[in-house]
């Protein structure tokens, strides 16, 4: 008979592996992105091989581009013997921050060869120099 400490004990061992398997599954179904940025703009490039632009939604709100979509299955099976397949589909969505000096109201979207390219143009910093402000007697 197994005490019940040992039972209650051996339980969350059992289950250590499949505990981040959500977030890892999102993960796996994220597309490949990467971020640069060089003296006016940010860029985002991530990778959509199969995708087109109307199975892709990108919005910008409150600072976060997001990026939703989906690569669908096109492929006929009639009369074919498949061996293997590594090829995936389903929806996929990533987020990602934009930075403070960000022109939120400038972005512009490419999807080309596979990869979408997102441009953000950073805003021009402001005048930092004092000014002299009027005091008027009220």
């Amino acid at each position: 008979m197994v005490e019940k400490s040992h039972a209650a004990g051996l339980w969350p061992s059992l289950y250590e592996p499949f505990r981040h398997m959500g977030s890892r599954l999102a993960d796996w179904l994220s597309p490949a992105s990467e971020a640069s940025a060089d003296s006016g703009t940010y860029r985002i490039a991530m990778e959509l091989p199969g995708v087109s632009e109307d199975d892709v939604e990108l919005t910008v709100e409150g600072g976060v581009v997001a990026v939703k979509g989906e690569k669908k299955v096109e492929r006929e099976e009639q009369g074919d013997t498949w061996f293997f397949s590594e090829r995936q589909y389903g929806a996929f969505s990533r987020s990602f921050r934009l930075p403070a000096d960000a022109d939120e109201g400038s972005v512009r979207a490419d999807l080309k060869d596979g990869v979408l390219t997102i441009t953000v143009s950073k805003l021009t910093p402001q005048d930092s120099t004092a000014k002299t402000v009027k005091i008027s007697r009220g």
